[in-house]
């Protein structure tokens, strides 16, 4: 069974940095491409980031661009989110994702494989 842990959600101030963590289990993670999702309170989900299976291609929202970095280390079945100056904006929960059909970027669908999430707060 397909399954991610998220971690290294915290509380941090604006401008301040983290870096998500996402441990994949189940599966060869380098099958598949890999994408960060997030979803704020009283908000749709947003796509954040995806990483091609080898880590070659990258693809950002716009939101995030210049901001945060996304990478991977197949060999320890993980991919990892970076985030820098962050904005209170940027408040949510944070989700790994896998496409529940394919090896490409997730859609961020009720199907694809989803982690539990981690809690990012931004805030004084």
């Amino acid at each position: 069974q397909l399954q991610f842990v998220e971690s290294g959600g915290a509380l941090v101030q604006p401008g301040g940095s983290l870096r998500l963590s996402c441990l994949a289990s189940g599966f060869t993670l380098d099958y598949r491409a890999i994408g960060w999702f997030r979803r704020a309170p009283g908000k749709e989900r947003e796509g954040v980031s995806c990483i091609s299976r080898d880590g070659g291609s990258t693809v950002y929202a716009a939101s995030v661009k210049g901001r945060f970095t996304i990478s991977r280390d197949n060999a320890k079945k993980t991919v990892y989110l970076q985030m820098n100056s962050l904005k209170p904006e940027d408040t949510a929960v944070y989700y790994c994702v896998a496409d529940g059909h394919g090896t490409g970027c997730p859609r961020g669908a009720a199907d694809d494989y989803w982690g539990q999430g981690t809690q990012v707060t931004v805030s004084l």
